[in-house]
């Protein structure tokens, strides 16, 4: 393969130390009695709006271990000082109890370490005492402060316990076979690629504009990065939304698949934002549709619940979609071209399970259908189109109801995490560790997560430092990555240029031909 012996070393020496860290742990853990540190909330340190207490407007709620809980409201803090014995990750968790609405309700918590906000945080009620982990975090020996509490009315969360120790990291050993059985050798190949990677490196990768954007220019981000780094990332996100019954054009994506994975021999990755009539309820299946009168987002015409059932104008219309869809990805397949596919991406959109917060019309009739129809889609393409060029991606955000909208192991090699500004947090070149350790424990540790939209990239070092080994990232095209306010050109540089990021000249020249692995 063509990676360089400088990251051939790197991961060697990676390996070596990972082993000895790891080694190092497990032996500080056991001879270091300061860790775990499990106080009882009320031992805390409490601001205004936090109480002792055992009851709550007169209703008790038993089971609570010390004197007593603490009644978070309003503007309340619990406030703990722990000493942390070195760098390292740690876990910051507590027994509490979310006690009004209904079973699955969230209310909004916020967690800051040394004056610093790792971000929002939505406790469920679980209809009683339970463990709810606020996540890991890479902390320098010293002292830290953690402080939890409410955000304005959103508080109102009893807290029994909180604890402080060493995160348990996981393996990221995935299994390389594909989802799919029937799957072609290719894909067999780049999934077997992947997997080696998965743990140790970042494959780096950047989505192209699609239809007619940047006047038709779809390698205006891609020089931008060779320009600014020297490389080329070794991933092209694309999108199949122009291929459909409504106003579809040819604007050339097949062809450029082709040519990224053939001429240049790198991974391609396609999202589909696959339209509708905006006025589903008058239109007739095979009329031509004005772009402009067509959407991706929810519509109340277009029930996404009616695809299931085979009677209804929605399934007549999606089959007419897929079978768009499906003309492509035979091109590919016959080209020898393997593909991550994320279809129905963003389905829960902001918190919840029956579409009310739905960003996209398929996930406008809550996550028991969305799962139904991603389970349709993959059906469909495999066994009536008899494409298996496939490796499967679902999107997945890290709210309390999120694992509820995915899929199944079997129809899913991929878990993808879109990570914007301000959506959930304000990220900045931080790692994103606590969502990317979310979704891999979600998924049991079975799954690939990948960073397959974002806009600022996180700084290498920082995954690096606290093992959040993201398979990829995946800027947006435009002003995401052209942009020094999303991604400074000299961090850029950095990221390229790190020996634990793989850019398309360091991809092997057998990618697809034959089983090779980092």
């Amino acid at each position: 393969m063509k990676i360089t012996i400088r990251k051939a070393l790197s991961l060697l020496i990676t390996i070596a130390l990972l082993g000895s860290f790891l080694a190092i742990r497990a032996t500080s853990a056991k001879a270091d009695s300061s860790l775990p540190v499990k106080a009882e909330a009320e031992a805390c340190t409490l601001s205004n709006g936090a109480t002792v207490t055992n009851n709550v407007y007169g209703t008790k709620y038993p089971g609570y271990s010390g004197d007593g809980f603490v009644w978070v409201a309003n503007s309340g803090t619990i406030t703990l000082n722990v000493t942390v014995p070195k760098n390292g990750m740690y876990e910051v968790s507590t027994r509490c109890w979310m006690y009004l609405g209904n079973t699955g309700d969230t209310r909004l918590q916020v967690l800051s370490i040394n004056g610093t906000s790792q971000g929002n945080f939505y406790i469920p009620n679980k209809g009683g005492w339970a463990d709810y982990s606020f996540g890991y975090f890479y902390l320098q020996a010293g002292t830290a402060k953690i402080e939890i509490g409410s955000s304005g009315s959103w508080g109102f969360i009893l807290y029994d316990t909180v604890t402080f120790d060493y995160a348990k990291m996981p393996a990221l050993k995935v299994d390389s076979a594909p989802s799919d059985v029937n799957a072609t050798t290719e894909t067999k190949n780049l999934k077997k690629y992947l997997t080696g990677v998965y743990g140790n490196h970042v494959l780096s990768g950047q989505q192209e504009t699609y239809g007619g954007g940047n006047n038709g220019d779809t390698e205006l981000e891609f020089n931008y990065i060779h320009d600014k780094t020297g490389k080329y990332p070794a991933i092209r996100g694309f999108d199949m939304m122009n291929y459909n019954p409504l106003y579809g054009w040819e604007d050339g994506t097949t062809n450029r698949i082709i040519q990224w994975v053939k001429q240049r021999g790198g991974i391609a990755t396609s999202s589909w934002h696959i339209n509708i009539p905006t006025d589903f309820a008058n239109y007739k299946l095979g009329d031509k549709v004005d772009w402009k009168n067509c959407t991706y987002k929810p519509t109340s015409s277009f029930k996404a619940s009616n695809c299931l059932d085979t009677s209804t104008k929605e399934y007549a219309y999606l089959m007419l979609a897929i079978d768009d869809l499906a003309k492509q990805l035979k091109i590919l397949q016959d080209a020898n071209v393997p593909l991550l596919f994320r279809p129905f991406h963003e389905a829960e959109g902001n918190n919840n399970t029956d579409g009310s917060g739905a960003w996209f019309w398929w996930g406008s009739s809550g996550a028991q259908v969305y799962k139904q129809l991603w389970q349709l889609l993959y059906t469909t393409l495999t066994q009536k189109y008899g494409l298996h060029n496939i490796i499967w991606e679902v999107n997945l955000y890290t709210y309390p109801n999120s694992a509820q909208w995915y899929p199944g192991d079997n129809y899913v090699d991929i878990v993808g995490y879109d990570k914007y500004e301000g959506s959930p947090y304000t990220w900045k070149t931080s790692a994103a560790t606590t969502a990317f350790l979310s979704l891999v424990n979600d998924t049991n540790d079975t799954k690939m997560v990948a960073m397959t939209e974002n806009d600022v990239i996180p700084d290498i070092q920082n995954i690096v430092n606290q093992g959040a080994w993201w398979l990829y990232f995946c800027p947006w095209y435009g002003d995401f990555i052209t942009s020094s306010t999303y991604n400074d050109p000299t961090l850029l540089k950095t990221i390229y240029n790190s020996p634990y990021v793989v850019t398309l000249d360091e991809l092997p020249s057998n990618l697809y031909s034959a089983s090779s692995g980092t």
